[in-house]
């Protein structure tokens, strides 16, 4: 029997390099749908809902939303165009995978000024190999450093290129695709090519509306086939409880029905659909039922998770499980186990409250894993980065845990011959051309190979490096320090190769309290010759907690505590105040950054303080003296 399509629907995903301007093109498309008010008081980003989006300036959740199109080209009676808004960073990858599952065909954004970037090449990948249809829309091409018609020529460039990788593509077909040229910010979009710096020709989104209808094709369906509805996220409502976001593949959901629910472990389970909600615009809002093609929101199963089925129960047809790929990064979260364990009131500071957090998080987030640990109150968490683990840490804090994180790891493999393989990745770097001696050193020391350099006569120059992916971890660091703050640099997971050999990423040594008590400025004005310091005067440290940078290789135990020593004699210079520098805060993902093996961070709902694996200073020096003699 011939397959029948929905013409009143569309579903795409909107895929991009990270602050490429995905979610404000949403934003416009979603206030020139007539979704808002014209005097609704909306938010920038409205996608970016979360706190950690917003303070960020990145997409961590792939979110969903509905524009209504009746414009140009669209059928009587206006269309639906479901659009998927990804995140762009390469650590979020697995959010990138579980929404391809959900879309017909994939708009490609990209900077008209930055052009194609490491994940850039990573979606589309992903989405050439579900033979997707893609848009590219070449964004920002207002402004003043665009060089529009090259990054047309690097995107094209990029397709064949991936097209060559992937099995049954027409590299010809890949040479049609079209290309709309948009500036989100002034929600303007044109299929004829600007100036340089300059808008497009037309003065709304109309042109990339018809050029979505015309290229990704509607939702086909065999009228035959029962019902079959894919998990692809997960939400929670106060009201509802667990929500199960999924796509109607074939026959249709009704609120009330009784479904089939197609496990991952095989069983199947008559369940019931207590509420079916539907997208409109930003919000959820209560449906009577769903068709092939619809995205929609089911509740009253309360343990269902992502890539389980929803099927006709008198013939059960699951679909096939939601894969992504491996984690390349680990690290170790446990309860606290520094001195200062418990004193914020209310905080969260058990083993099992800790293992609850963690195994609630697998339901939801598909990239990550939790391993056992040979101790009771720490397990090993693996992610595609440490961008995504830090997240995940940062989330736990606000949420009022106390944790002990250790630092970050890579997750090696053996091959056949039994020898040791770690993860590397293609590292991205665009810098002012002065400072390209003193990144090609900072990767040489960490094992990175440069593959290409290209100067684009603007005076910045890209340069590719092939790098392990441990050579990397505190590496962000040290490169904005050596460019300035000027440098931009992007890494993506190339593959499993031989271990690297020893890479030493930090050159300095820690500063370390040799006692508890609290800081005093005299001491701190005293070792500020040494580093740099964290703290600052009256905060309270402990034995063996990390309170500086030594300027040296070696780490040094100080006291931070000492006062200074009260005498009766009279000085010209005794009530000088005594100049201090002022501190270096670290945030969560800095402090992750500047640990060694020996160390871990300490992360409590008030503060993130660096501190040593060991805190007795004795037991530290006699561990140090048997590795020498080792």
């Amino acid at each position: 029997m011939p397959l029948s399509t929905r013409e009143d629907l569309r579903n795409v995903a909107i895929v991009a390099h990270v602050d490429h301007g995905k979610t404000t093109l949403v934003d416009a498309m979603l206030w020139q749908s007539g979704a808002f008010r014209a005097n609704a008081d909306v938010a920038d980003r409205v996608m970016d809902s979360g706190d950690l989006e917003r303070e960020k300036g990145i997409t961590i959740l792939a979110k969903n939303t509905s524009v209504r199109y009746s414009g140009p080209g669209a059928p009587e009676g206006g269309m639906t165009i479901n659009i998927i808004d990804t995140p762009g960073h390469a650590d979020f990858g697995g959010e990138v995978e579980r929404g391809l599952s959900m879309v017909d065909g994939v708009v490609l954004l990209v900077d008209a000024s930055e052009g194609p970037l490491p994940q850039t090449r990573f979606v589309l990948r992903k989405a050439l190999a579900a033979h997707m249809p893609v848009v590219i829309v070449v964004n920002k091409v207002d402004r003043p450093d665009a060089r529009i018609a090259a990054v047309v020529e690097e995107s094209y460039d990029l397709l064949l290129d991936l097209a060559a990788d992937a099995e049954g593509i027409d590299a010809d077909a890949l040479l049609e695709v079209p290309v709309v040229y948009a500036s989100a910010k002034n929600g303007r979009a044109s299929l004829n090519q600007p100036e340089d710096g300059g808008l497009p020709d037309s003065e709304d989104l109309v042109p990339l509306f018809q050029t979505i209808l015309d290229t990704i094709p509607a939702p086909t369906y065999d009228p035959e086939t029962p019902l079959q509805a894919h998990v692809t996220n997960l939400d929670a409502s106060p009201f509802l409880g667990r929500l199960a976001l999924l796509r109607v593949f074939s026959g249709e959901l009704v609120k009330g029905q009784t479904v089939a629910w197609c496990k991952h472990d095989g069983s199947v389970q008559r369940v019931r659909i207590t509420e079916l909600l539907v997208t409109e615009a930003v919000t959820r809002v209560p449906g009577e039922k769903a068709g092939p093609g619809d995205i929609v929101a089911v509740a009253g199963i309360e343990d269902i998770t992502i890539g389980e089925t929803l099927a006709d129960p008198e013939d059960p047809r699951p679909l096939p499980l939601i894969t992504v790929d491996e984690p390349a990064i680990s690290m170790v979260i446990g309860t606290n186990t520094s001195p200062m364990a418990g004193r914020v009131k209310g905080a969260k500071v058990t083993a099992r409250l800790v293992k609850d957090r963690l195994e609630s998080e697998l339901v939801g987030n598909v990239s990550i894993r939790v391993v056992p640990t040979a101790r009771p109150d720490a397990w090993e968490v693996q992610g595609r980065g440490e961008l995504a683990l830090a997240i995940l840490v940062e989330q736990m804090r606000r949420e009022g845990y106390e944790l002990t994180v250790g630092k970050p790891q890579v997750v090696t493999r053996k091959d056949e011959n039994g020898k040791l393989l770690e993860p590397f990745e293609n590292l991205t770097i665009d810098s002012p051309e002065e400072y390209l001696g003193a990144i090609t050193q900072l990767l040489a020391a960490r094992k990175g190979r440069m593959e290409t350099m290209t100067n684009h006569g603007t005076g910045w120059v890209r340069m590719e490096f092939y790098v392990p992916s441990r050579g990397l971890i505190g590496f962000r660091t040290e490169f904005l320090t050596e460019t300035r703050g000027t440098g931009i640099a992007h890494a993506l997971f190339a593959q499993y190769d031989h271990w690297a050999g020893e890479i030493r990423t930090r050159a300095s040594g820690s500063l370390v309290a040799d006692r508890s008590g609290a800081a005093t400025g005299f001491a701190i004005a005293n070792i500020q010759e040494r580093g740099s310091l964290f703290i600052e005067p009256t905060t309270e440290v402990y034995e063996g907690m990390i309170v500086g940078e030594n300027s040296r290789a070696d780490d040094m135990d100080v006291n931070i505590t000492k006062e200074k020593k009260l005498t009766n004699m009279r000085s010209s210079t005794g009530d000088e105040l005594e100049r201090l520098v002022p501190a270096r805060k670290l945030s969560l993902e800095q402090a992750l950054e500047f640990c060694r093996e020996d160390e871990c961070v300490e992360v409590t709902p008030e503060a993130v303080r660096i501190r040593k694996v060991e805190l007795d200073q004795t037991q530290r020096a006699r561990a140090a003296s048997k590795a020498k003699k080792g």
